[in-house]
C-alpha cells in the first residue's frame, strides 16, 4: 500500500486560499462569489492593515469594480485570486526593495 504524503507548503497555501474564500462567500446567497458586502468583510478582516491605512473611503468600491472583470457586481474565485496575486506581487516587490509594505503599530 502506498504511503500518502502530507500536503506540501504550496498545497496548504492553496487550501487556505480556498477556505478563506469560502468563509466569506455565500453569506449573501451565492456560495461561489463574493458580494460587495462580503468583499468588504473579507478586506476589513483579512487585510485590516491595508484597509486601516487607506485615507480614501471609496478605495474598496474602486478595487471591487476593477477586480470584477465580468461586471456582475460580485467576485468569483478567479477574480479573487487576481486580488491575492496582485497583493503577493506588491509584497514581493516591496521585499526586493527592502522596504516594508505595511507599517504595523
Amino acid at each position: 500500500m502506498a504511503k500518502i504524503s502530507s500536503p506540501t507548503e504550496t498545497e496548504r497555501c492553496i487550501e487556505s486560499l480556498i477556505a478563506v474564500f469560502q468563509r466569506y462567500a455565500g453569506k449573501d446567497g451565492n456560495n461561489f462569489k463574493l458580494s460587495k458586502s462580503e468583499f468588504r468583510s473579507f478586506m476589513n478582516t483579512e487585510l485590516a492593515a491595508f484597509t486601516k491605512n487607506q485615507k480614501d473611503p471609496g478605495v474598496l468600491d474602486r478595487m471591487m469594480k476593477k477586480l470584477d472583470l465580468n461586471s456582475d457586481g460580485q467576485l468569483d474565485f478567479q477574480e479573487f485570486l487576481n486580488l491575492i496575486g496582485g497583493l503577493a506581487v506588491a509584497c514581493h516587490d516591496s521585499f526586493l526593495k527592502g522596504t516594508p509594505l505595511v507599517k504595523h503599530p
